[in-house]
């Protein structure tokens, strides 16, 4: 199975030299995209192609629940360097619905390690817990989650202080939250997109969930 890989990987690098011969050239010469993308771990959402975007133009960083913590230095690392080196516009958490991490954290079960790394979504459904009470069906219930820890994560990036220091800088930078439907491999914009720090302190402020009515799957 691991001997497959290689003969994929020498048929993919066979194809882009014949259709574009100067390709691997151009991209070994330097990396510049304009988007970070802050996505689940889920295999199932492979982020360049989903936006059909080449390899160089999308700086990409996943975990399980696309999560942005302040505490992960991983994530902090990624981050910095994308909005001061790379210079990066746009900031895009994009989450799933179904998604498997969201899943376990409103569940009761014990999962091992991952527990831990969850915790943010778990007390993020805590503090909605009215409200996703009154969401009868468990899927839509768990959608519903998976739209609110987007919007969680882009208060967070919101927050942080290498945005802000950009903003402040009046650097270009605007952070989104986007989400993913697996069944139909469209995108959905949550419209929380932010870009300056007059938006994040309203956003950081506002508890509120704004409902997008059609938009589920």
């Amino acid at each position: 199975m691991i001997a497959d890989l290689f003969e994929n990987n020498l048929r993919w690098a066979a194809a882009r030299n014949r259709a574009d011969p100067e390709y691997f050239r151009r991209l070994a010469g330097q990396q510049s995209p304009e988007y970070l993308w802050i996505g689940c771990s889920d295999s199932r959402v492979p982020a360049n192609e989903i936006v059909g975007l080449d390899p160089g133009e999308l700086f990409v960083h996943r975990n399980v629940a696309n999560l942005a913590p302040a505490q992960d230095a991983n994530f902090l690392s990624v981050l910095q360097f994308a909005v001061e080196v790379l210079k990066v516009r746009h900031v895009i958490v994009c989450g799933h619905y179904g998604c498997g991490g969201v899943r376990a954290a409103l569940s009761e079960k014990r999962h091992g390690l991952i527990d831990h790394w969850l915790s943010p979504v778990r007390t993020l459904s805590w503090r909605c817990e009215h409200e996703l009470a009154t969401i009868s069906d468990p899927e839509a219930r768990v959608n519903d989650l998976c739209e609110r820890n987007v919007i969680e994560q882009v208060r967070n990036i919101a927050a942080n202080p290498f945005v802000r220091d950009a903003w402040r800088r009046k650097q270009p930078l605007e952070v989104h939250g986007w989400i993913y439907s697996i069944q139909d491999g469209l995108l959905r914009d949550l419209d929380v997109s932010v870009g300056r720090l007059e938006r994040a302190r309203a956003l950081a402020a506002s508890d509120r969930f704004h409902r997008r009515q059609g938009r589920r799957p």
